[in-house]
């Protein structure tokens, strides 16, 4: 790198007329602010004017796109400079909305009763704790949205899938307030979530053995009839001249179909099968 010097200005004042010290030869350079920033030593002026040089985002334009939720990287790749450049001038909005994001953790859920007593941060621990997930594996930030307010996101990977819940925060002296803006943050500040319902009966269990059917015994059980007690007329001849005394009973005559059910033995004669299923005689009477 040869060292310049300084010999003087053209008649307009545009240039600065710049010359080698070893051969004379002579260089101009633009009078433009990046150079006044240089001579000052203001770094800072001087990195702003190369991003206005480079890209036709201004300083600004790329901090409202940060404050806005943008990433570093989304905004450089959009106004083609070197990532070095953009996190120079977003450093500033990235503590911001890291702070925004601390203290939207502190708010407060609003419920339909008012402001709920736990944080946002105690119970989004609880649900993680209560679906199995860590809460130190997911990623908490913050931006503004188009109407200026404080949006929070919870961030966090479930297998494949990539979660994120967002709420609307509002500071106040209290610790804030957090709305819910979508199903996902919902269900995390649901008071709700794990509570058993009411008034529903328990299912029974689907274990093989309360599914069999019942057994049924194959042989019928047939109750036991007892016979009938046969009253047996008395042989005995009387008289037929000598009625019967009228204080003794007439003695029951045999009907005329009925016959003596006493096996050889005398012992009374059971009925047979047909008797008790089919309500004859074996005879068939």
């Amino acid at each position: 790198m040869r060292e310049l010097r300084v010999i003087g200005l053209e008649p307009d004042g545009s240039h600065v007329v710049c010359a080698d010290a070893s051969t004379g030869e002579k260089f101009r350079l633009p009078a433009d602010d990046k150079l006044r920033a240089a001579s000052r030593g203001d770094i800072a002026r001087l990195g702003q004017i190369e991003i206005e040089m480079d890209s036709q985002l201004r300083p600004r334009e790329i901090q409202a796109r940060i404050r806005a939720g943008a990433s570093v990287e989304q905004v450089a790749d959009e106004a083609g400079i070197p990532l070095a450049k953009v996190e120079r001038f977003a450093y500033p909005v990235l503590l911001e909305r890291s702070r925004a994001a601390e203290m939207a953790q502190g708010g407060h859920p609003v419920r339909d009763n008012g402001p709920a007593v736990p944080t946002l941060a105690e119970i989004v621990t609880q649900a993680f704790r209560a679906r199995g997930h860590n809460i130190d594996d997911a990623a908490w930030d913050a931006w503004r949205d188009e109407d200026n307010h404080w949006v929070a996101q919870l961030q966090w990977q479930a297998g494949r899938t990539t979660n994120s819940a967002h709420w609307r925060y509002q500071p106040d002296a209290h610790g804030g307030t957090i709305v819910a803006l979508d199903d996902t943050a919902f269900d995390l500040i649901d008071p709700d979530f794990g509570r058993p319902l009411r008034g529903l009966a328990p299912v029974a269990s689907d274990e093989p053995e309360q599914l069999e059917l019942a057994e049924f015994p194959t042989e019928v059980e047939v109750p036991t009839i007892e016979p009938e007690e046969i009253i047996e007329a008395d042989v005995t001849e009387e008289p037929e001249d000598e009625p019967a005394s009228p204080d003794e009973p007439a003695a029951p005559k045999i009907a005329p179909h009925q016959t003596n059910n006493k096996d050889k033995r005398g012992k009374p004669a059971l009925p047979s099968w047909d008797d008790v299923l089919l309500g004859v005689r074996s005879s068939g009477r």
